[in-house]
């Protein structure tokens, strides 16, 4: 998917070598980073990502983009198609893909590599008062949004699902809203509860708590500890009380971390100025959004990759004493 095209137009590079000053035209690098919903972390990642590579574009000639996407399964799968060089993907999205389980039983993608972990990402449900919604198995029975198609909401809730012996038959209604959509159909009483895995604060929960009355609800039990126990890429975690509206307490649940995921065909030289973008203004990186603040480079290569980490990644890393 790496693009390169000639700064200097031919004619413009004849006419220089008449004049006797001809000098070589430079490459120009374009590469395009999947992230999610324009409401969620991800997209925040791609484009914080993309500012600081374009920031030294004229140095190594690298331009960036990092357009909306379907999320983490739609990310990992455009990367494999070669629709797109790098992405975000959850952490457990990366281990089936490169394991080749889950989603991609019998379509492993073993030219999967890891950059980088990002922010860890609670699974979180939010639901109105109304629906009397404390805990997850009060949501037999009630219309939720489960994550749009591709994204790793959606895959984590169908584990979830299956932990429990669950179906989404169990649920009234099973809607598959996009992030940016999730908030409007929560506060016009379309759905009960929504699904979002995603790192805190988020715009699309702050949305939905300012708009209703809800509250988030707490995902715990002896099915969710036996997934942290028996999944490398799952931990319990905790989205602190205060934070939204209408949740006072500590809610307690389980989540993954959000990561910087490529190709092992994309070049070394490329994803070596990618990382040393990020890594060099890190100071920079965590004030581009709150669930950077608590970052640290070393855990960052250290918690979350279950792919290998890409060679031009591990250049950067073993040069700066990281690895």
């Amino acid at each position: 998917m790496v693009m390169t095209k000639l700064r200097a137009l031919a004619c413009g590079t004849a006419a220089a070598a008449m004049l006797g000053g001809a000098l070589p035209a430079a490459a120009e690098t374009f590469i395009t980073i999947g992230t999610g919903g324009q409401t969620g972390v991800y997209y925040v990642v791609g484009q914080s990502i993309c500012r600081l590579v374009n920031r030294e574009a004229s140095k190594h000639g690298i331009k960036c983009t990092a357009p909306s996407t379907g999320g983490s399964i739609a990310n990992v799968n455009a990367i494999k198609s070669g629709q797109m060089d790098m992405g975000v993907a959850q952490s457990d999205v990366q281990y089936n893909a490169y394991e080749g389980k889950g989603d991609y039983e019998g379509d492993k993608f073993d030219k999967l590599r890891c950059v980088f972990a990002v922010h860890p990402e609670p699974y979180t449900v939010v639901a109105r008062k109304d629906a009397k919604v404390e805990n997850f198995d009060d949501l037999k029975g009630k219309r939720v949004n489960v994550g749009n198609p591709g994204s790793g909401s959606l895959t984590t809730t169908e584990v979830v699902l299956k932990a429990k012996g669950w179906t989404m038959g169990d649920f009234a209604l099973a809607s598959q809203l996009k992030p940016a959509e999730q908030a409007a159909a929560l506060g016009d009483n379309k759905v009960d509860a929504i699904i979002y895995t995603v790192g805190h604060p988020n715009g699309s929960i702050q949305e939905a708590t300012a708009t209703v009355d809800a509250n988030l609800v707490n995902v715990t039990g002896p099915e969710i500890d036996k997934l942290v126990a028996d999944n490398p890429y799952y931990a319990k975690a905790t989205i602190p009380g205060g934070m939204y509206p209408g949740t006072d307490k500590d809610t307690q649940t389980f989540g993954v971390k959000a990561t910087f995921v490529t190709s092992a065909d994309t070049p070394d030289e490329v994803i070596y100025e990618v990382t040393k973008a990020v890594f060099d203004n890190f100071d920079r990186f965590k004030k581009l959004h709150p669930a950077f603040a608590d970052l640290k480079p070393e855990e960052m290569i250290k918690e979350g990759c279950t792919a290998p980490i890409h060679a031009g990644a591990e250049k950067y890393y073993k040069e700066k004493g990281m690895m």
